[in-house]
């Protein structure tokens, strides 16, 4: 999508609009943000395998 076709769209809402419009793009923001959050907490108990060995541990001891 093009941001100046975009702008331009919002530029031409009537002001009664903006509140909805700024809702929507808030409540896309925070569906973004828990995403990205649901997706970093299932990857750690993947991941927790790797961090949590004795292998690990050594590796980053002289850190």
């Amino acid at each position: 999508m093009d941001k100046e076709l975009f702008l331009k769209e919002i530029e031409d809402l009537p002001e009664a609009m903006l509140e909805e419009v700024w809702d929507f793009l808030r409540f896309l923001k925070q569906k973004r943000d828990r995403h990205t959050l649901e997706t970093s907490l299932l990857s750690q108990s993947s991941l927790e395998k790797d961090w949590l060995s004795l292998e690990e541990d050594e590796a980053w001891q002289n850190l």
